[in-house]
């Protein structure tokens, strides 16, 4: 047994918690400057963009509000408050859907879909700026070979991610 009472498993090393570290605070101050970079040069959170992005790229501009949580990764709870700010704005409209009174359909109103086509280039020169620029080309293979692998390493059978 290790120093944990868990047989079988040890510890991360000093050089391997040294690299998580770096990682968890790396991710988060890009997250940080990609939130402050969009919302200086569109107006809108991350959340707003993320959702837009799902909305512009569903059939009809429109899906089930159960599809578009999953879609975003946010709990149904968390996103039901988000798309009542985005509503009050005027981005998105929600409507029951025909064959659940429990469900809801969420749409792209036409000046949310006006904000993300003009959040959208800001944006992705932020990626640029903030990610891409700091890499080599060979950097970029080697991180989408490593984070394809942490991805299918915390993904189950069925391709879900795993809870713990």
């Amino acid at each position: 047994m290790d120093q944990n009472g868990i047989q079988g498993r040890r510890g991360p090393t000093a050089g391997e918690l040294a690299v998580w570290r770096e990682y968890v605070e790396t991710s988060e101050v890009v997250r940080q400057m990609m939130a402050a970079g969009l919302q200086a040069t569109s107006g809108i959170s991350p959340g707003d963009y993320g959702v837009l992005l799902a909305l512009s790229e569903a059939e009809e501009g429109r899906l089930r509000s159960s599809v578009l949580a999953e879609a975003i990764g946010w709990e149904r709870s968390r996103l039901s408050h988000h798309l009542g700010r985005m509503e009050s704005r005027g981005l998105i409209h929600r409507t029951k859907s025909g064959n659940d009174s429990r469900g809801a359909v969420v749409e792209l109103a036409d000046e949310g879909a006006r904000l993300f086509r003009a959040s959208s280039a800001p944006h992705l020169r932020l990626i640029r700026q903030l990610f891409v620029d700091a890499l080599t080309p060979d950097d970029l293979a080697d991180l989408g070979r490593i984070t394809g692998k942490l991805r299918n390493h915390l993904s189950g059978p069925d391709g879900e991610t795993r809870s713990q």
